[in-house]
C-alpha cells in the first residue's frame, strides 16, 4: 500500500502550535505516568499487585478505544472533534481524583481500578494516538518535521518530572490538579491555535471524509503490520510494565522514601532533559539511518537497560542507566512515525499506529502488568527485571531478522534526488 502524496519541502508558518499542543499533552502524560503508581502506594495504600491491577485494567479497556480511535481519527482527518472531546475530559483529572477516587476505593478496590481504566484510558492509552496522528499529518500539510513539535513533549515530560516531584511532596492532589489546568489550556490551543495548510492537506491522506473501509481490512493481511505489532508488544509494551513501578524500585536504594522521591524527581527531569535535546538532531539522524534502523537501536539499548538495572551494583549504576531512556524515546518516537509513513499508505496512517503501536501494546501491558505487579512481590524487581529484559532481547533480534525496509522517499527520510532530508 502505497501513497503518492509527498510533503512540502518548507515549513509552513503554521508550526508553533503544535509544539505547545504536544507540551500540554505530555505534561498530564508524565504527571499521571509518573507518579500515579506512588500516589496509590502512599494515599490510595495499594500493594504492587493491586497497582498493577488498575494499569491492567487501563490497558485492557483502551483496547476498545483505540482501534476505534483509529478509524474514527482517519475518518476525521484534520476534524477536531475527537481531540476536543479528550481534551475536555482532561480537564476534570483533578476533580476525580480530589472526590471521586478515594471515595471508591473505600467501597471496592476493582471498581477504582474499572472506572479509573476507563476514563484514564480514553484520555492516555487511547487518547495518545490521536494526539500524535494529528500532529504527524499536520507536519505533512504544513511541512515540518514531527521530531521537531514533539520536542513540546519532551520539554513537558522533563517539567512534569522536575514540578510533579515537587508538588507531590508538598500535596500528592496537586499533581492531578496540575494536569486539569494543562487540559484547559490544551483546549483552548486545539480551539484557536491548531491551524493546517489545507491548500497542502492532500499530502496528509484523504480529506474527503470517504475512507474505504476495505483498506482497513487489508492491513490485516499484510505480515509487516503483525511484525510491527509483534515488535511492539515485546519492546515499547515491556517499557511501560518496567517503567510502571520503578519509582519503588528506585526508592528502594534511599534511606527515607522523601529523599528517593525527591532524587527520582531530579533524576527523571534530567533524563527528558537529554531527550528533549536529542529530539532535535533525531529527524536528522533517522533520515541518514532509516527508520526501521532506529527501531531496533530503540529495542537494542531497551533491553541493555532493563537487563542492566537488575543486575546494577550500585545507585550510581541506576540513574546511569535510567539515562539511557533520553535516547530511546527519541529513536522510537521519530522512527516509528517515518516507518509506518513509509511502509504503509498515509490514508490508513491512524489506524496503523493505532493497531500496531498503541492496540498491540496495550494487549501486551494489559497481559504483563498484573503479572509483572506480582512477581515484584514474590521475586523481587531485580529478578523481574532479568526476565522482562531478556523478551526484549529476543523481540529486537526477531524484528531485526523479518521487519520490512520502508520506503525512503514516503517516509520522509530522502528527497526525490534520493539525498538524506536535512
Amino acid at each position: 500500500m502505497q501513497n503518492d502524496a509527498q510533503a512540502p519541502q518548507k515549513e509552513s508558518k503554521h508550526f508553533w502550535g503544535f509544539p505547545f499542543t504536544h507540551f500540554t499533552y505530555f505534561f498530564m502524560w508524565q504527571i499521571i505516568f509518573g507518579y500515579l503508581t506512588l500516589w496509590m502506594e502512599q494515599v490510595g495504600h495499594m500493594n504492587g499487585a493491586e497497582a498493577g491491577i488498575v494499569f491492567s485494567a487501563m490497558s485492557g479497556l483502551s483496547l476498545l478505544f483505540q482501534p476505534a480511535f483509529g478509524v474514527w481519527s482517519d475518518k476525521l482527518v484534520f476534524k477536531k472533534n475527537l481531540l476536543l472531546m479528550i481534551s475536555v475530559a482532561a480537564m476534570l483529572i483533578g476533580p476525580y481524583f480530589q472526590w471521586v477516587f478515594l471515595p471508591l476505593m473505600n467501597i471496592n478496590s476493582m471498581l477504582v481500578a474499572v472506572v479509573t481504566g476507563i476514563y484514564l484510558c480514553f484520555i492516555f492509552n487511547g487518547g495518545v494516538s490521536v494526539i500524535e496522528q494529528y500532529v504527524q499529518r499536520a507536519s505533512l500539510a504544513n511541512g515540518f518535521e514531527y521530531g521537531h513539535s514533539r520536542m513540546g513533549g519532551s520539554l513537558a515530560g522533563m517539567v512534569a518530572s522536575f514540578v510533579g516531584g515537587q508538588i507531590f511532596l508538598w500535596q500528592p492532589n496537586s499533581i492531578f490538579w496540575a494536569c486539569t489546568i494543562s487540559a484547559t489550556i490544551l483546549t483552548g490551543l486545539i480551539l484557536f491555535s491548531d491551524k493546517i495548510d489545507m491548500d497542502n492537506a492532500a499530502a496528509a491522506g484523504d480529506t474527503s471524509n470517504s475512507l474505504d473501509l476495505s483498506m482497513i481490512g487489508k492491513i490485516f493481511k499484510m505480515k509487516n503490520f503483525w511484525y510491527l505489532s509483534i515488535f511492539y508488544i515485546g519492546t515499547s509494551a515491556i517499557y511501560d510494565v518496567f517503567d510502571q513501578q520503578f519509582i519503588i524500585f528506585f526508592k528502594s536504594f534511599f534511606d527515607t522514601a522523601a529523599a528517593g522521591t525527591q532524587a527520582y524527581s531530579y533524576m527523571t527531569t534530567a533524563q527528558i532533559g537529554l531527550e528533549f535535546l536529542l529530539m532535535f538532531p533525531m529527524p536528522w539522524i533517522i533520515n541518514r539511518i532509516g527508520s526501521r534502523n532506529g527501531l531496533i537501536a530503540y529495542g537494542v539499548i531497551l533491553a541493555i537497560r532493563i537487563i542492566g538495572s537488575a543486575l546494577s551494583p550500585s545507585l550510581i549504576w541506576v540513574i546511569f542507566l535510567r539515562l539511557l531512556a533520553g535516547f530511546e524515546m527519541p529513536l522510537v518516537l521519530v522512527s516509528i512515525m517515518k516507518y509506518i509513513a513509509g511502509a504503509f499508505d498515509v490514508r490508513v496512517y491512524a489506524t496503523v499506529y493505532a493497531l500496531a503501536s498503541n492496540f498491540a501494546k496495550q494487549i501486551s501491558v494489559f497481559i504483563f502488568s498484573a503479572f509483572a505487579g506480582s512477581m515484584y512481590d514474590s521475586i523481587g524487581f531485580h529478578h523481574t527485571y532479568l526476565i522482562l529484559g531478556a523478551i526484549v532481547a529476543v523481540v529486537t533480534i526477531f524484528a531485526a531478522l523479518v521487519l520490512k525496509k520502508e520506503n525512503p522517499l514516503q517516509a520522509g527520510e530522502r528527497d526525490e534526488a534520493g539525498k538524506p532530508k536535512a
